[in-house]
């Protein structure tokens, strides 16, 4: 669905309300201003919807803002406000689920007409505070690396990879919006936040005053709950992540990889690094004049063309067109085939990249990656995924070492020549070293849920690895340890293992690359039922 699609369904809905009420109920005084109540309720209900089914996205998205904001107000006159952010993000989940829930009721006390002035100041409060952010978000694209926002002299051309934050998460992961989008999606509702300001009297109200009480306070609770229970109970029942259940992780790699290395560079972007001044050629006029632009003053950006995969029919089958312009059948053809619900003999479409394509672990022998070897199994395997181990407490230690050093003296015995090794001298150095306790409430649903499960998988000869965030070999090894592991630990990015799996630690069975299933560790099943239910 694009914003386009959803904003046109939410008007129909709303206009649908507003006829209703109105030839039904005799409460409309204000016809403009009914359905802007239904548009606005509808629209905030549905987008504090596909937020509540996963709180734990949207505190992930906060923790990045107050991340950036503290970088941006470090070494500025605001620079006091920067040491409270890091101590923000640490109740990022209980914002996200007081904004999820306030976004949603407040979205029902519109339709309602509950409070009106109230309503109404909440409203326009709440629209402002959003325009802001999504601005904020927008216009960090025009601030180049190593530049603070507030340097306003100093801003270059818009660059999106500029950006810290990519997107608001205005609507989960439902809708990916682009900033720009994002930012005149709020400025419009600006329009019937101050409308209500001023014309709040005129807003219909349905039920008596006690009904439309009980509504939003019975409301509250309910929604607080339903945050609750995806992710302090389970994981979220809808999920609009790439990795949900019956995702093919292998095959979709391969597809976004493919779609990327097909995208033909159509033209070159250049950029004065000293004036900011930008000119862009097709690739052919830019190779005959290349020399004019050295890449001491200019910086150089490929414009691509859309990342297209093809797809066609053939006498065995489905197959993907080679360089040469053959067909060849693959799996990944057949994959397409049954994904895009093919018609006719060829079909080519813009496949985006998602993050999928960074599905990367490491950690094999030497540190090597082993990310193939993990998709390629044909048989079924258990990934724990646990974005951070939690510790309580780090201890330093300096020990010191003694290196002995040896010189090797040649003597003549008789008639041959002995090499004698003997010490030459004893260097002394210090070594620190970390002791890492982990927390006990972290490590109970390792030693007394996961691990006791997996253990009767691991018996019948099923592959059980972990995954977890960048850490060093120490620190892996002593939760090993300490959570009496005896499966690899490989490590990635965090941010990829919490858009895997919304709990921590969160179990995944995985089959040929493919998700067959995820748990919470709260709702891990015995390992028999799991073995009846999902491994056939």
């Amino acid at each position: 669905m694009t914003i386009s699609t959803l904003v046109l369904s939410v008007a129909a809905v709303a206009l649908l309300l507003t006829l209703l009420i109105g030839f039904t109920t005799k409460r409309i005084e204000n016809w403009l201003i009914s359905f802007l109540q239904n548009f606005c309720g509808v629209l905030f209900i549905f987008s504090g919807w596909v937020k509540a089914v996963d709180p734990l996205g949207t505190a992930y998205k906060m923790e990045q803002y107050f991340a950036e904001f503290e970088s941006t107000f470090s070494g500025t006159w605001f620079s006091f406000l920067s040491p409270v952010f890091p101590q923000l993000a640490e109740w990022a989940i209980g914002f996200s689920v007081f904004m999820v829930v306030f976004e949603i009721v407040l979205g029902v006390m519109l339709m309602i007409g509950s409070a009106r002035k109230f309503t109404a100041w909440a409203f326009f409060l709440l629209v402002a505070f959003f325009t802001v952010l999504t601005g904020f978000t927008y216009l960090t694209g025009y601030v180049p690396a190593g530049v603070n926002f507030f340097q306003f002299g100093q801003w270059g051309p818009y660059v999106e990879t500029n950006m810290k934050v990519t997107d608001c998460g205005c609507f989960g992961d439902f809708i990916k919006l682009a900033p720009f989008t994002s930012f005149m999606k709020d400025v419009f509702l600006l329009v019937p936040s101050i409308l209500f300001l001023f014309f709040h009297s005129k807003m219909h109200q349905l039920m008596g005053a006690g009904a439309r009480t009980a509504v939003v306070i019975l409301g509250t609770g309910a929604l607080i709950l339903y945050c609750f229970s995806n992710y302090m109970w389970d994981i979220p029942h809808a999920d609009f992540r790439p990795f949900h259940d019956e995702a093919n992780i292998r095959l979709e790699k391969e597809l976004e990889d493919l779609a990327e290395n097909n995208a033909e560079v159509i033209a070159y972007k250049v950029t004065n690094k000293a004036t900011g001044e930008t000119a862009q050629f097709p690739t052919e006029e830019y190779l005959k004049k290349y020399k004019e632009y050295p890449k001491e003053e200019w910086n150089l950006e490929q414009i691509k063309a859309d990342p297209i995969v093809q797809v066609v029919k053939t006498a065995d089958g489905y197959g993907i067109p080679s360089a040469e312009g053959e067909s060849y059948e693959t799996e990944l053809a057949s994959y397409l085939a049954q994904q895009w619900d093919l018609e006719g003999d060829t079909t080519a479409r813009v496949v985006e990249r998602s993050k999928i394509s960074d599905f990367e672990l490491s950690g094999g022998p030497e540190g090597t990656d082993v990310t193939y070897d993990i998709l390629n199994n044909p048989d079924y395997s258990f990934m724990i995924v646990a974005y951070k181990l939690y510790t309580e407490k780090e201890e330093v230690t300096t020990e010191m070492l003694r290196d002995t050093v040896y010189r090797v003296d040649t003597v003549a015995v008789e008639d041959t020549i002995k090499l004698v090794r003997s010490i030459d001298r004893v260097d002394k150095r210090q070594v620190e070293r970390t002791t890492y306790h982990f927390e006990k409430g972290f490590l109970d649903p390792w030693t007394d849920i996961v691990n006791p499960v997996l253990a009767e998988a691991q018996q019948e000869g099923y592959k059980v690895f972990a995954a977890t965030s960048y850490a060093s070999p120490e620190k892996l090894a002593q939760f090993q340890a300490a959570s009496s592991s005896d499966y690899p630990f490989y490590t990635g990015d965090d941010i990829l293992l919490k858009t895997i799996v919304r709990s921590n630690p969160g179990v995944v069975l995985l089959k040929n690359g493919k998700v067959i299933s995820k748990w919470h560790y709260k709702k891990l099943p015995p390992y028999q039922d799991l073995k009846a239910n999902f491994m056939k």
